[in-house]
């Protein structure tokens, strides 16, 4: 009779996952017996102090090098470096969420059971206070991220992806105003979610397939155990190739890589815009941290394979996010099709096989996130009486009636245009210095193309902004409240902070630069 042996479990490295998830049960329970008026401050509250504590633990953890949980979860440098900066910029994104005095009852719906464009949905929609469901839905989301980049074997992957997948759906359909639009948005990330997740899976089952016969390995789905099998399988590579393709759709879907991005424009134009700025932030941190760590650990004897077709989507990506990106007539589409290129952007760091390489695109991913945060909390501000007035021909002239404002978000356009002085210069030096070092010219010279086209859109809106005359229909800024102005002060500092000097983060994230296998 074989005995079972339970799997050594090191608690204190899982320490910032449980807490997130502990914090995301807690807020259920507070749901149900906190009384609702004090349900707004209670959850704020417990889920920044869940993201404190968990940070805290990220900063003690930082010397540990292991695997845990049978094989299942791998912390090291990489992992702990993204699961601080998810931390992070859920911390901002917390702050964004939490405000409820630039709208009367915050961007979130009152009740989500109400139907849209009824006079009920109107009246919720006037100044009722909004749902405090969707902080425990926040940390859920957030516990699911740090698991994902963390992950050290394919299911655990898997689990991790739905985890933090279900919750984001809920959110985007949760917006307090233009509810069709925001259910609409919900459904088609839905769908195509769906989707996505049932080719990552079937990618699993092929390369649990593939390992199958390895020399001195059973079959599985762990990350050693694909390493191995790589070199050494008997099996057809046709299983190998089939499986990473369908693991890549699961994942580029995620890091809205074209072909996989078209849920992009849509969801974040629907989304609250808080949930945009999350999405937009800690997802693309969650998704490319996994896609390093698949391609960089796992597939690492196959790089020669699979080099080409993940820099022929890099290059198709850069160019839709650039080209589309010109032709929008609305702020948080505009955004979008930026985020896509900054996709393509990233994918040339995880194709560069160095250290550079994956400590560049880690940095990219934090300079990022505080840019892109930042630029949302100044969307949020940007309204009239029916909401937040998104289309660009509102924002003609918003320089002369809020130029403190308007100053800032031209900073922040610049910085994604890659201007000198700020983190996205910083960021694409960073991700195209190693690519080139490492033969990769045809994705840098694709990357700078793509950037000049991509500064033209972000340029048109500076235009915009200074100088036209603001007319009857150029809305006003709102006053921010407390978390608003922290959240974009925080996200403007850092983009200057980053592009100025960025040495500090660039040495932690290139002492970071190595994975445990």
């Amino acid at each position: 009779m074989t005995e079972l042996k339970l799997p050594s479990i090191d608690y204190a490295a899982l320490a910032p996952t449980l807490i997130m998830l502990a914090a995301a049960l807690f807020g259920v329970l507070v749901e149900a017996f906190v009384p609702r008026r004090l349900r707004h401050v209670v959850q704020l509250t417990l889920a920044l102090l869940a993201v404190l504590a968990a940070l805290t633990m990220v900063v003690l953890n930082a010397d540990d090098r292991l695997i845990t949980a049978g094989q299942a979860i791998a912390i090291d440098g990489p992992t702990l470096f993204l699961q601080g900066a998810i931390l992070v910029l859920a911390a901002m994104a917390l702050l964004l969420i939490g405000e409820r005095t630039v709208e009367r009852g915050g961007a979130f719906v009152a009740q989500a059971a109400v139907t849209a464009e009824s006079a009920e949905d109107q009246r919720q929609a006037e100044g009722k206070n909004g749902a405090t469901e969707v902080y425990p839905l926040t940390t859920f989301a957030i516990g699911g991220m740090l698991i994902f980049v963390a992950a050290n074997d394919l299911l655990t992957m898997f689990i991790a992806l739905e985890v933090f997948s279900l919750p984001l759906y809920l959110l985007c359909a949760l917006a307090r105003r233009r509810r069709l639009l925001s259910q609409e948005a919900a459904m088609k990330y839905f769908l195509l979610g769906a989707y996505a997740s049932a080719f990552f899976l079937f990618g699993v089952a092929l390369i649990y397939g593939f390992t199958a016969g390895t020399p001195g390995r059973s079959a599985g789905v762990d990350f050693a155990t694909i390493n191995a099998a790589v070199g050494g399988s008997p099996a057809s590579p046709v299983l190998l190739f089939a499986g990473m393709a369908l693991l890549a759709i699961g994942l580029l879907f995620k890091a809205a890589a074209a072909p996989f991005h078209v849920w992009t424009p849509d969801v974040y134009q629907g989304a609250p815009t808080p949930i945009t700025g999350f999405m937009a932030a800690c997802t693309k941190v969650a998704a490319f941290g996994a896609l390093l760590r698949v391609f960089h650990v796992a597939f690492a004897g196959a790089s020669w394979d699979f080099t080409p077709v993940l820099g022929a989507v890099a290059v198709l990506t850069m160019l839709v996010g650039a080209v589309l990106a010109v032709t929008q007539t609305d702020i948080k589409r505009l955004l979008a099709y930026s985020s896509i290129a900054n996709a393509g952007y990233l994918l040339v760091g995880v194709l560069a096989p160095s250290k550079d390489g994956l400590s560049g695109t880690m940095f990219y991913l934090v300079a990022y996130g505080f840019s892109v945060l930042a630029a949302f909390a100044v969307v949020t501000l940007v309204r009239d009486a029916d909401g937040e007035a998104t289309h660009l021909s509102r924002w003609a002239g918003l320089g002369r009636r809020s130029p403190f404002y308007a100053g800032l978000f031209t900073f922040i356009l610049l910085a994604f245009a890659g201007i000198p002085l700020t983190s996205g210069f910083t960021s694409k030096f960073a991700v195209f210095g190693p690519a080139l070092a490492d033969g990769q010219g045809w994705l840098v010279i694709a990357g700078v193309l793509t950037s000049m086209v991509l500064a033209f859109p972000y340029l048109r809106v500076v235009v915009m902004m200074w100088l036209s005359e603001p007319g009857e229909s150029t809305p006003t800024v709102t006053v921010p409240g407390g978390l608003t102005s922290a959240a974009l002060m925080i996200g403007v500092v850092a983009t200057l902070v980053l592009g100025v000097a960025p040495a500090p983060l660039l040495d932690l994230a290139t002492g970071a630069a190595e994975f445990v296998r």
